[in-house]
């Protein structure tokens, strides 16, 4: 059999056009045909101190809570819910592995048992809280330093047979040329989880937007996502409510909704796959009119007349 990083499409340089999408992946009891519309990941922190104010123990009952969420979300239109139990905001303070396989494990056997037929995603760097999150019922890891050299995340997913996200990551926000360097680091993050036993249709990338960039390089990171679609693996583009957004906007987190669905927008004209968002119902809004105009996906029941 052929060498996959020499074949679907990876290594091929940006056109005029996107390349032909990925095959399809299922992730848990769903299967995404990438190409055919915008996949949306709804985000469930069960964290004492998000980024987003929306950590979930806050709450006196974040298991209930969790759930609740869940439901709203997958009502709003969420594809998928990516469950994190340690912030990842700067400055935030470590979680010790115990403790927040503590906070995430019941939160996934919860919303497994309540909406068995949605994928569920665990947001973590740590080996062994993703190995919780699967036996509880996660079935897509999803690791923030998908670039970084080891290989325990990478071998886990071999190991269970799940799919990863490798996401871009650096320790300080140092670039000669941002997406040449993104790209170059992820086709090493792809290269590695090849070489763990990890398999081709198994592998998502992020460009880790907010993750070791200045604003500026997220801006660049933006402007040049379709260079990603060179790696041939599906892409996930994560924006939502991020400091840059309110940068340029000088808006408080809370009032990123706009700014969020501009770049889910925009995202999905440079080939994005799916978005991770708070806000569910505006960006499934925003990334269905996308999908009708980039990707020619039509609800049901679209009229063959005339119309406005």
């Amino acid at each position: 059999m052929s060498d996959p990083r020499l074949t679907d499409g990876a290594g091929a340089g940006v056109g005029a056009s996107l390349p032909d999408p990925p095959g399809p992946l299922a992730i848990g009891p769903a299967t995404f045909a990438w190409g055919e519309r915008t996949f949306v990941m709804g985000i469930v922190n069960v964290t004492p101190d998000s980024f987003s104010g929306d950590g979930l123990l806050v709450d006196g009952d974040p298991v209930g809570a969790a759930v609740a969420q869940a439901r709203w979300m997958v009502a709003d239109g969420a594809d998928l819910l990516d469950i994190g139990g340690a912030s990842s905001r700067p400055g935030h303070a470590p979680v010790d592995p115990v403790v927040e396989a503590g906070r995430v494990t019941p939160v996934i056997r919860a919303i497994a048992a309540a909406l068995p037929a949605t994928p569920l995603s665990i947001d973590t760097t740590s080996p062994a809280v993703a190995a919780a999150a699967l036996d509880a019922g996660a079935h897509l890891l999803n690791d923030i330093w998908g670039v970084a050299d080891d290989p325990r995340m990478v071998r886990l997913a071999a190991e269970r047979g799940v799919p990863i996200v490798l996401m871009h990551n650096r320790a300080e926000a140092r670039y000669r040329d941002p997406m040449t360097e993104i790209v170059s680091d992820l086709q090493g993050a792809l290269d590695r989880a090849l070489d763990a036993g990890v398999a081709w249709e198994r592998l998502i990338v992020d460009p880790g937007f907010g993750f070791g960039k200045t604003p500026d390089h997220n801006l660049a990171l933006l402007a040049g996502l379709r260079a990603l679609r060179g790696l041939g693996r599906p892409v996930l583009l994560g924006t939502s409510r991020k400091s840059t957004l309110g940068r340029v906007l000088d808006l408080p987190v809370d009032q990123r909704v706009e700014a969020t669905a501009a770049t889910t927008a925009l995202g999905i004209a440079a080939g994005a796959d799916i978005v991770r968002v708070h806000d569910v119902r505006e960006n499934v809004r925003t990334a269905r009119i996308a999908d009708a105009i980039l990707r020619g996906w039509r609800p049901a029941g679209w009229p063959d007349g005339t119309g406005t």
